[in-house]
């Protein structure tokens, strides 16, 4: 019997301190978990913006490189005329 009487005390209801402690860890962590959320999508929107930049910059030098040649051709018609 006494082993029985020990099952039962497991399964009693905790008292209400207990009860708030379990619901201030609760509210911790789900805080937490949000601002690790927020984090990492601040971490994505900063990705995505240097990679942005990057792309940019390509494309700001392969015009260059495509510029370059129609002014060095402009330049000579110019100094031939």
């Amino acid at each position: 019997m006494p082993e029985r009487k020990e099952e039962l005390q497991g399964m009693l209801p905790v008292d209400g301190r207990q009860l708030e402690n379990v619901k201030g860890e609760l509210l911790k962590l789900k805080k937490k978990e949000a601002a690790d959320c927020q984090l990492w999508h601040i971490v994505a929107r900063t990705e995505e913006w240097k990679n942005k930049e990057i792309a940019d910059c390509q494309t700001w030098h392969n015009v260059g490189r495509r510029e370059e040649p129609k002014k060095q051709k402009n330049k000579e018609i110019a100094d031939r005329q």
